[in-house]
């Protein structure tokens, strides 16, 4: 019997890897070995500086969440969902044909997410998850007039106001709690159907992530990435957070807005351009994504690195059109953004990020953000910086032919790492950057894709681990 390619020939690989190979092999090894340390690093000082003084705010460092070891009605499935893609993942993502690739992809995270969320129960992982005092379902009768309830907005967002906004409330611009007010108003009202809205749409960053690979590298390296994106160690907090409905509305916008700058749809095939309605509905989503959350106009870092990498600035107009008529629309409905993040910033300062100290969240942060991405994401990251020199060299029009597919993808990646460390360095993220960064985090995690396929299934088993530990060993705040 002839041996089937797709599991002799990463063994043929391996076996005759060369000692570049090995090196890159263990340097990924290490560049993990590191994301381990900075997160035992992080949760043992930070431990000793929350017992010492309460600072720190968190119960667990670096994650908002307590030490509680747990199985439940969601562990067998995970179990189950966790094996089946790492044994039969990268097969499949490898065969199926693509639009069934998309929805076994979104499918698959679905079912992953689901599963992590329900170890906690479904009151307690999902129905009750945004019912706290600190979430937006608390406050959904106040809009029930909707106009007053808009202009008036900026004037309950500091503490010391009357009938202060809860935290998240306060937190985001309008567009986030309004979405709840939406779903109320449709019949679907309540914490059980506002987390299905989030898990729902939050999965579907998956597919959204490949859809924009495949349009700004090729196929077959979005392919690789699919399983990755399934086993994200992310879905924890995507079920269940707002924040993971944030960052599929973000990853809609990039992948259309991927769509619309590009002429090949990935795998070789030309086809005709795709509509300009596709650069319109990204500069809606991209407006929609800011005023879901001031943190996210960030977006538009890996939003330039887009339309960099299909060196086509066309998208343009329509993309700023569709972003302007949201913030049109917002404006004249009485809610300033400016003012709102002015007094957002005053605001987070009189709460907890008053004293939590910048000198330990600065480098605690990144250790939330190897935690929702994976030691794999760590190795692939390690793999793309290793790779940046030459990647950007080849940006430029006269240094010659455009960067390979993995040379854009490296890119891509940067470029979603600029947004993280900004975001990092500007002191507005103290803590709670496992559900906040999500959105940037899908983009990170695509850096998978760079790592051999020999060595795939172990790192697709690391990150699942990860993710298991995290939801059965930890009780998770958000």
């Amino acid at each position: 019997m002839t041996p089937r390619p797709t599991s002799e020939a990463p063994v043929a690989a391996a076996r005759h890897a060369g000692p570049e190979d090995r090196a890159a092999r263990r340097g990924d090894l290490l560049a993990a070995a590191a994301g381990l340390l900075l997160v035992v690093a992080a949760a043992a000082i930070g431990t000793v500086i929350e017992r010492a003084n309460g600072s720190l705010h968190v119960n667990w460092p670096p994650l908002y969440a307590s030490w509680f070891p747990h199985v439940g009605p969601g562990t067998p499935a995970a179990l189950a969902v966790a094996v089946l893609v790492v044994g039969y993942g990268p097969p499949l993502a490898a065969s199926l044909p693509w639009r069934g690739l998309l929805l076994a992809c979104w499918t698959a995270a679905l079912a992953w997410t689901w599963s992590l969320a329900l170890i906690d129960g479904w009151q307690t992982g999902i129905a009750r998850r945004l019912t706290t005092e600190y979430e937006y379902l608390t406050v959904i009768r106040r809009f029930d007039d909707l106009g007053p309830a808009l202009r008036g907005f900026t004037g309950h967002i500091l503490n010391n106001a009357p009938d202060h906004w809860p935290a998240h409330v306060a937190g985001h611009p309008p567009a986030a709690v309004l979405t709840f007010v939406g779903l109320d108003r449709i019949g679907l009202g309540g914490g059980a159907w506002a987390g299905v809205w989030c898990i729902t749409v939050g999965a579907s960053a998956a597919a959204a992530v490949l859809v924009a690979l495949r349009a700004l590298t090729d196929e077959p390296l979005a392919r690789r990435a699919a399983p990755f994106l399934v086993l994200a160690p992310a879905a924890v907090w995507v079920g269940t957070s707002a924040d993971g409905y944030f960052a599929a509305i973000a990853a809609w916008c990039l992948a259309l807005l991927a769509l619309a700058a590009t002429r090949r749809t990935g795998g070789g095939r030309r086809s005709a351009p795709v509509p300009a309605a596709a650069a319109l509905a990204s500069g809606l989503l991209l407006g929609l994504t800011c005023y879901l959350s001031y943190g996210l106009t960030l977006i538009v870092l890996p939003a330039a690195a887009v339309l960099l990498l299909a060196r086509n600035a066309r998208p343009v107009p329509l993309l700023v059109a569709g972003a302007a008529t949201v913030a049109v629309a917002f404006t004249l409905a009485g809610f300033d953004w400016w003012e709102g993040y002015r007094l957002l910033v005053e605001r987070y300062y009189q709460g907890a990020a008053g004293v939590r100290p910048y000198a330990y969240w600065v480098w605690g942060n990144l250790a939330c953000a190897v935690l929702i991405t994976g030691p794999a994401t760590v190795a692939g990251v390690r793999r793309a910086l290793a790779a940046a020199p030459a990647a950007l060299r080849r940006l430029r029009p006269s240094a010659g032919p455009p960067p390979g597919p993995a040379g854009r993808l490296t890119v891509l990646v940067l470029a979603a790492l600029l947004a993280v460390l900004i975001a990092d360095l500007s002191g507005m993220s103290k803590a709670e950057t496992e559900r906040i960064w999500l959105p940037f985090a899908w983009w990170l995690l695509a850096a998978c894709a760079l790592l051999p396929g020999a060595h795939r299934r172990p790192w697709l088993a690391a990150q699942a681990v990860l993710a298991l530990l995290l939801n059965h060993l930890l009780y998770t705040g958000w």
